[in-house]
């Protein structure tokens, strides 16, 4: 007799439904997360000095309100799903010297850096989610959706990263980041990149986790 195999549940699918996370992603819904955390206490030990380092800038402060939005807005179920299927990162040694870093699979989503004593962020997401015709085309970009969504339009610049369907959009300021996170379209479209790669499975990055950076993400905590 032979037996049956049902294909294994990865990514998202384990918690969430398809239409759960659509509704989701279109603001129809609130999700309900788990009460409690689960966490490596070695792991939090490991990056607590990165924090305080963090904490002493003079950024700090607006980077952990955005940081806050960013978990709160951005990130699905955040406390069921933290480290093993999205991570962030305090001070990464990786090249481009960001302050903290949001991944998801293999795959990074947000980044906050120095503008100064401000900040401006990094979003990565779909390219068809901000072109005018919800195409690849690069030349059909929606400048003008994307300057409704910043304070000024010398905020807001973008790029293409190498990969299909990849949007990279730099946004300056604190106040502009905050008005990118709060425009409903933008805010689908980042929550429909990071339900892509969440849904991808586990995330390689689990072992650059900062549970204490994560706090302030998922409790409110303010140093």
């Amino acid at each position: 007799m032979s037996a049956t195999h049902r294909p294994s549940t990865t990514g998202l699918r384990r918690f969430l439904d398809l239409q759960q996370q659509r509704d989701w992603m279109q603001g129809e819904t609130t999700l309900r997360d788990a009460d409690e955390r689960s966490e490596s206490l070695e792991l939090r030990l490991k990056y607590v000095a990165r924090l305080g380092k963090l904490l002493r800038r003079p950024q700090a402060h607006e980077l952990l309100d955005i940081l806050r939005r960013y978990g709160s807005d951005c990130i699905p179920i955040p406390r069921r799903t933290e480290r093993h299927y999205w991570s962030v990162s305090c001070l990464p040694s990786t090249p481009g010297k960001a302050l903290v870093r949001v991944n998801a699979s293999w795959m990074e989503l947000f980044s906050l850096y120095a503008d100064g004593e401000g900040i401006r962020a990094l979003f990565l997401v779909h390219l068809s989610d901000f072109t005018t015709d919800h195409s690849l085309d690069q030349g059909q970009v929606d400048d003008a959706f994307l300057e409704r969504c910043v304070m000024t339009p010398e905020d807001v610049s973008y790029f293409f990263p190498r990969g299909q369907d990849i949007f990279g959009i730099k946004v300056r300021g604190f106040s502009s980041i905050g008005k990118f996170l709060a425009a409903r379209d933008a805010l689908r479209a980042i929550r429909a990149f990071n339900l892509t790669h969440m849904n991808r499975g586990r995330n390689a990055y689990q072992a650059s986790h900062c549970y204490s950076l994560a706090d302030y993400m998922l409790n409110g905590h303010r140093g």
